[in-house]
């Protein structure tokens, strides 16, 4: 299977994870927020068991056990915590495409200038996606304030942030460099973060 090809099914995968938490937030788009997220997963999935380093199923089937004993009670959870824990469905889809990409990041061979780009972009999108689906969850679940979270000079900082996120990410594809990337996985943990504080998150949808 052609390497460009998965990695742009992986960086697919990432951008489903978002738009389907986007969705999510909101009573109208819900549905389409759960379809999304379901294609999201299957693209994260299939590009892993199609990739051709991928010789051997065991751990993948290991990892769909584990999966299915966690995934079943939490499909079980009443439906007043259904955001919540849509909201950690995300946070771990996200944080799985990421991981895929820094495996194949740091294990990988051959680091064509596209390919780093397609795992940079993956990687970026997959773990900004789990810190700020984390903080969604903690405020539906009243663990941290639902009120947007603000003070002063936020969006400078976020803007710093982005901007050097984005620096790392142009650095990433013209020189490779494990600190580099290192640096851009942190920001953008921290992105993540930062943004969805500003938002307001409640069980009843739409007041996001």
């Amino acid at each position: 299977m052609n390497e460009h090809f998965i990695h742009v099914v992986y960086m697919a995968a990432a951008a489903c994870f978002i738009l389907a938490l986007k969705w999510l937030s909101a009573v109208p788009t819900a549905k389409r927020g759960v379809i999304t997220g379901i294609i999201g997963m299957l693209l994260a999935v299939g590009g892993t068991v199609l990739a051709p380093e991928i010789r051997h199923y065991l751990w993948i089937l290991v990892a769909f056990a584990v999966g299915g004993i966690i995934g079943v009670p939490m499909a079980l959870m009443p439906m007043t915590a259904v955001p919540q824990r849509t909201a950690l469905s995300h946070a771990f889809g996200a944080l799985a495409a990421a991981l895929v990409g820094t495996a194949e990041y740091y294990l990988g061979e051959e680091l064509t200038h596209f390919k780093m780009t397609a795992i940079g972009i993956e990687v970026l999108l997959g773990f900004l996606t789990f810190t700020a689906s984390l903080v969604a969850f903690g405020k539906l679940q009243e663990i941290i304030p639902t009120r947007p979270i603000t003070y002063r000079g936020q969006n400078i900082v976020n803007l710093a942030c982005f901007t050097a996120m984005a620096g790392c990410l142009i650095g990433v594809f013209t020189a490779p460099s494990p600190l580099l990337f290192a640096v851009m996985t942190a920001l953008s943990f921290a992105f993540g973060h930062c943004v969805s504080l500003r938002h307001r998150c409640q069980l009843s949808w739409g007041q996001t």
